[in-house]
């Protein structure tokens, strides 16, 4: 690359081999350093590559992002972090087998009962579907997703966002197919690396039509995504195809409009 020359993120895609949303999620929390073109599209210096690389590693390793950030800023050594990671694992693993199956259950139980905390008979299956069952001989990695579950199920602002989201479904807010039709309109504008805040966003937007924009930015809250993914670790599923980012770039979309 010459010097001076910046990347796309559709380029240091293409060079890092990590997906453009994967590089919007980093570069939006501050892992790498972007500019905007006069545009408004991201451009990205050429030491972005190996900031991206180091990180991709350190993810491999299972360190949190939280971590690596404290790691690249310079507040501590990586020995330093991985041994206060490993000695907060040792704890957390020491507190799950002190908790007996049924212990686990009835704090499930807890959670979604907030949660769904008005019966609705076309929910059962969604309520169903979010009841994390750890296997007799969980591995380390279902071990962990449980322990971090759990913390989150017991956090009353986690409990409080799922029971609005769940809530709107039931009511005159968001309904499933709201969701749909945002991911389908503006993830062609995702895919392309278009600014959420350019021009070019506004056809994308126009396409999603009505939607409840306070009802969106309840299903777009990280904590929502991570659970299910910590879900799928511990019943052994698939990662779940996520509307976050997608719904994201039509909230700041949406947002940036007069």
């Amino acid at each position: 690359m010459v010097e001076g020359m910046t990347y796309s993120i559709g380029e240091l895609s293409r060079r890092t081999g990590l997906s453009v949303k994967t590089i919007r999620f980093y570069s939006d929390r501050g892992v790498v350093p972007t500019t905007r073109s006069r545009a408004g599209y991201r451009r990205y210096q050429a030491a972005a590559l190996p900031r991206l690389e180091l990180v991709r590693t350190l993810r491999d390793l299972g360190l949190p992002l939280t971590t690596i950030q404290q790691l690249l800023a310079g507040s501590s050594s990586l020995d330093e972090q991985i041994a206060l990671e490993q000695a907060a694992l040792k704890t957390q693993l020491q507190r799950l087998d002190a908790m007996s199956a049924a212990g686990r259950a009835a704090l499930v139980e807890d959670f979604l009962s907030t949660v769904f905390q008005h019966p609705d008979s076309r929910l059962a299956a969604a309520q169903q579907s979010m009841v994390p069952e750890l296997p007799a001989e969980a591995s380390v990695e279902q071990l962990e997703a449980w322990v971090q579950l759990a913390e989150l199920a017991q956090d009353a602002g986690f409990r409080e966002l799922m029971r609005e989201l769940v809530d709107g479904y039931t009511g005159d807010g968001l309904r499933p197919h709201d969701v749909a039709r945002v991911r389908r309109a503006v993830e062609p504008a995702l895919a392309l690396g278009i600014d959420p805040r350019s021009p070019e966003a506004g056809d994308y937007l126009a396409a999603v039509g009505v939607v409840d924009v306070d009802q969106l930015q309840l299903a777009a809250d990280v904590r929502r995504e991570r659970y299910f993914d910590l879900l799928a670790v511990v019943n052994g599923w698939t990662t779940p195809d996520s509307p976050t980012d997608a719904l994201r770039w039509y909230l700041e979309a949406a947002s940036s409009r007069p």
